[in-house]
């Protein structure tokens, strides 16, 4: 039998792995690693407040940013404060940094800062959705 929390650490720990992952693909510029954790139907709100449903649709999305906008931009992310609302269902807040393609912080005048909800479906967390959000540093 699994204790409660050592069950808890592990979804953190889990949780913590997709955003690394997230991170990761961001970096690489790899837009299937940056959209392999969310659900089929999952979607995300970027920065300019567009929703992009699906995961299909979301890989378009990211690879196309990736490859544009995006192309030269490189950040670190930091998961802040993860909340169970039930065994299934996580809230996790992640905070994204700015970085040279070495990793090295870079100064800007903002930073990002995004909402996870995640979903245990079949014994696997799924990001359900997230909302990304500038913020003035």
């Amino acid at each position: 039998m699994t204790h409660p929390r050592a069950a808890k650490d592990a979804d953190v720990d889990e949780i913590r792995r997709i955003v690394a992952d997230i991170e990761t693909g961001f970096n690489t510029k790899d837009g299937e690693l940056t959209v392999r954790h969310f659900a089929e139907d999952g979607w995300s709100i970027g920065v300019t407040g567009v929703r992009v449903a699906g995961r299909e649709a979301l890989l378009d999305a990211h690879r196309t940013a990736l490859a544009g906008p995006l192309r030269d931009q490189y950040a670190r992310y930091r998961v802040g404060e993860i909340a169970f609302l039930r065994p299934d269902v996580a809230i996790a807040q992640k905070y994204a940094f700015a970085t040279d393609p070495q990793g090295r912080p870079i100064e800007l005048d903002h930073t990002m800062i995004a909402l996870y909800v995640l979903v245990k479906d079949g014994g696997r967390w799924q990001v359900a959705a997230r909302q990304n959000t500038m913020a003035p540093r």
